[in-house]
């Protein structure tokens, strides 16, 4: 980064092969398709629709219209301007001071972010290199000619917010300021509570607002504010383990939970009663909604915060790791025209993104999709949501019960949890709808005796069941620092494999700064499938325990059950065997 921009552009127009040297400069469309990148086809289509007063520009049609990746309209545009290309930005190497300089309003409206000072002027990454009233108000900012290199839209949006939100966190320098504060309890609620948009710099409020930023930041889906007898702690669940964040004096206690009761609207008075609420939010340029849930203890009232990342991507149902044949048997499911389709496992373990991303796989403009949801996660384009509401009486029952006179194809139920919503959609299933819901239950097989422990007829259940699926979430080992090793026959038996003679390789976490040091990153589903054949209609019918239906689906059908489905993710590198006996229960393994 040291380097002039010159002898950058010189050692990267260099260093590429000399077709592509030739085409630096030329126009955009002569570089795609020199570069094959796409057909001359496709340009001269894509220049046929730049039609209009404002008309996009050829790049953002080959885009959309399937022809090129982002990525390659970055590097076209480095090539026609003469320009590097930054792959990635080196956000430790970015001088603090020289961010100041830049307000964040600025570089997240025009993509743009100064990188480094040399003598030549400040190295600045860019996603738009057209957009040269950016350039020259980054250079009456610093008061140096900015020398742009071209970067990807989405690597410089996550560059800007790293960069003006260090890894070292916000909440630990907040912190930190909150222990030198005064510990004038009085002063702090005072401050807190006035609530001004004025006072976005008082302590507490700085606190909780880094607490939610990086927890986003970090992908955390919960932040715990516990209270104990001499301070508060606060914890973040990421990737389905707690790890604490940071530790504040007690004395912080009651403003930092009356501050976060004023965001989610909540009665900052009442400290006796358990209470619910909801805060929106924009964080590091993504919607968040942000579930407040405070309960009284011994030591004063504790909050968890459940963060829903509603811009994030929807997943597919080939994105959710599925085994080849799990994945057929769901996809038909899916489409078949009445029924019930259960997803079961406990709080947190994905069963609604399973449930979106098979309503994005059937979702099309011929059938009527609804949904009864608490809350809704995701906004899904051409189904109609509706969010439950205890306060009005709009529960999960009396939503399924409106929506059968909405005229609707699939019904998707964000839970049945008693008798009347269980009943309704068995109806629905009756009548010729399809209807998704989940259930909390162990496995796939005591989803079914879970509805007959409501109070449905073990007919209806038997006539309208078409599948179970259970699942739970498994953390993936870290691809940059993963280990592989040789396991001994009894590390194999411990999951139930067999030894077969033949040498076999797992992998072991080790960490590094890609995961935190926790040797995982991201997760991945494992899945016990029931399909609800004839036999199983029959065992249903008669009224049978889970256990027995569980042993019929393993011996007699193709059913995996969670810690078989486990050991396939353990043999292909994805997870660790300690991860998969910490998720799924003991049961013996045939290999």
């Amino acid at each position: 980064m040291q380097k002039s921009i010159a002898a950058t552009r010189e050692l990267t127009i260099s260093n590429l092969p000399p077709h592509q040297r030739a085409l630096a400069g030329l126009l955009f469309g002569e570089i795609a398709h020199g570069l094959g990148y796409c057909t001359q086809e496709a340009i001269d289509d894509a220049l046929a629709r730049q039609i209009g007063e404002d008309p996009p520009r050829i790049g953002e049609i080959l885009v959309n219209q399937g022809h090129l990746e982002a990525e390659q309209v970055a590097r076209i545009l480095g090539l026609q301007l003469e320009m590097p290309y930054l792959e990635d930005i080196d956000i430790d190497a970015i001088p603090d001071d020289l961010v100041k300089k830049v307000p964040i309003g600025f570089a997240k409206t025009h993509r743009i972010l100064p990188l480094q000072l040399t003598h030549d002027g400040v190295v600045a990454a860019i996603a738009d290199p057209v957009n040269t009233e950016a350039l020259d108000d980054l250079s009456l900012l610093l008061r140096t000619r900015p020398l742009p290199m071209v970067v990807l839209e989405t690597n410089i949006a996550e560059a800007i917010n790293r960069v003006y939100d260090r890894a070292t966190g916000l909440a630990h320098e907040a912190a930190a300021q909150l222990q030198s504060d005064d510990e004038s309890e009085e002063d702090l609620d005072a401050i807190d509570l006035l609530d001004d948009p004025s006072s976005d710099d008082a302590p507490i409020i700085k606190f909780v607002n880094a607490l939610l930023r990086d927890a986003v930041k970090a992908g955390s889906s919960d932040i715990h504010i516990e209270a104990y007898e001499r301070s508060v702690v606060v914890r973040n669940r990421i990737d389905g383990i707690l790890y604490k964040k940071v530790e504040v004096p007690k004395h912080t206690q009651s403003s930092i939970i009356a501050r976060v009761k004023i965001m989610a609207g909540l009665n900052i008075a009442e400290k006796r009663l358990p209470q619910d609420g909801r805060i929106r939010r924009r964080i590091a340029g993504r919607d968040i909604d942000v579930r407040v849930s405070t309960v009284p203890t011994a030591h004063g009232e504790r909050v968890v915060m459940r963060v829903l990342d509603r811009s994030g991507k929807l997943l597919s149902i080939d994105d959710l790791g599925f085994s080849d044949q799990n994945r057929s048997d769901i996809g038909g499911l899916i489409t078949r025209p009445h029924g019930i389709i259960l997803v079961s496992g406990p709080t947190g373990s994905g069963k609604t993104t399973t449930l979106y991303a098979a309503l994005s796989r059937i979702n099309s403009p011929d059938i009527n999709i609804l949904t009864v949801e608490d809350p809704v996660e995701y906004q899904l384009s051409g189904i109609s949501q509706m969010q439950v509401n205890s306060k009005i009486d709009l529960t999960f029952a009396s939503g399924l019960r409106a929506f059968l006179r909405q005229d609707p194809d699939v019904i998707m139920v964000g839970e049945i949890r008693d008798r009347e919503t269980a009943e309704i959609a068995i109806q629905a299933s009756l009548t010729g709808h399809l209807v998704l819901s989940t259930v909390h239950t162990n496995d796939a097989p005591g989803a079914v005796t879970r509805l007959v422990d409501m109070g449905v007829e073990p007919f209806l259940v038997s006539s309208t069941l078409n599948g179970v699926l259970a699942q739970r979430l498994v953390r993936n080992l870290c691809k940059s620092c993963k280990q592989p090793y040789t396991p001994t026959p009894d590390q194999m038996a411990e999951i139930g494999l067999k030894p077969n003679g033949q040498p076999m390789t797992f992998y072991r976490e080790v960490g590094c700064g890609d995961c935190l040091d926790t040797g995982y990153r991201g997760r991945s589903g494992i899945y016990e499938l029931l399909m609800v054949d004839d036999e199983v209609r029959k065992l249903i019918v008669k009224n049978v325990d889970a256990g027995t239906i569980k042993k019929y689906a393993t011996q007699k059908t193709a059913m995996r059950t969670l810690l078989q489905d486990g050991v396939r993710k353990v043999v292909a590198g994805i997870t660790t065997p300690e991860e998969i006996l910490r998720v799924a229960k003991d049961e013996e393994v045939v290999v």
